[in-house]
């Protein structure tokens, strides 16, 4: 059914009658359609449901030409951004207006749906200037890096799962819980693989979030596992362009008291507790979602 979402989505862009906006849409890329696959194997595809996933689409599609702005991004999975390609101007307004329709479409399905998907696009942006506020400093408050990655990255997901079940006629928190523990795990995945996966395979450059400035979760854990001297010289690195040497000290560092081993175990804890709670409740077939978010190349 994820090709009736695909179908859906181009409606609504076809419906905003303006070709630019129709040829900028078709150059972004559309990624694995996860928060739809969740919403579609919660409640079906009903004509409600299916809008529902494209309208969650749309938004997260809003959320990450926002977000390639913020991070000066010259690429999205693999391609060239579209901010890169035609401007930070041409890219903003293409996901205001995606936002927009979005909340218009959702007035036309439920007011509890409506409701709760409107909040993650609050609290998403409240985790994107929360983003950028910490890339000024070195955090090393765990807290408030994970509080950072439910809003940015988790609300959503939540949202999709509980919109779905409300949807369904079903528990609206457990599956909200769900949700919020996927989408924390994603995130902190991502964290990872930014630091494991080579530029080629990530489609941008290594440790790009620690030049940005970002202390992930890895990071966090490695400054508290380092002697003294080192954690000083990590922190000396923390928002700067690195070379090689700096890349390769950092990499080994991360190896020596196996930080990505320890990151990882922390997003596997809140997958295998997001099956489980789902597994109560007889939905098994979103086991197969929630193993996608970690069963990644490393």
């Amino acid at each position: 059914m994820l090709s009736a979402v695909e179908r859906k989505i181009e409606q609504f862009v076809n419906e905003l009658d303006d070709k630019e906006v129709v040829s900028l849409y078709t150059k972004l890329p559309h990624g694995k359609r996860l928060r739809a696959k969740l919403i579609l194997k919660i409640a079906g595809s009903g004509l409600k449901v299916v809008k529902t996933a494209a309208i969650v689409e749309m938004i997260h599609a809003a959320s990450l030409l926002h977000d390639d702005v913020i991070d000066d991004a010259d690429t999205r999975r693999s391609k060239p951004s579209l901010n890169a390609l035609y401007g930070n101007k041409t890219a903003i307004m293409l996901g205001d207006i995606l936002y927009s329709k979005g909340f218009l479409e959702l007035n036309n399905i439920d007011p509890e749906v409506a409701k709760v998907v409107s909040n993650a696009v609050v609290q998403l942006s409240l985790g994107e200037l929360k983003d950028v506020s910490l890339s000024k400093a070195f955090n090393l408050d765990r807290e408030v890096y994970l509080k950072m990655i439910y809003q940015k990255t988790a609300s959503l997901m939540e949202a999709a799962a509980g919109a779905a079940a409300l949807l369904a006629g079903k528990e609206k928190q457990a599956y909200m819980t769900y949700g919020r523990n996927l989408g924390i795990a994603f995130q902190m995945i991502d964290d990872i693989l930014d630091i494991t996966m080579d530029s080629d395979t990530l489609g941008k450059p290594a440790l790009h979030d620690f030049e940005e400035g970002k202390t992930t979760l890895p990071y966090i854990y490695l400054y508290e596992a380092l002697n003294t001297e080192d954690a000083k010289r990590l922190q000396s690195l923390h928002g700067k362009k690195l070379n090689t040497k700096e890349q390769l000290w950092i990499k080994a560092k991360m190896r020596e008291h196996q930080i990505v081993e320890k990151s990882f175990q922390e997003a596997k804890v809140l997958v295998e507790e997001a099956i489980a709670l789902m597994n109560t409740r007889g939905e098994m077939a979103l086991s197969g979602i929630a193993m996608a978010m970690i069963e990644r190349e490393f």
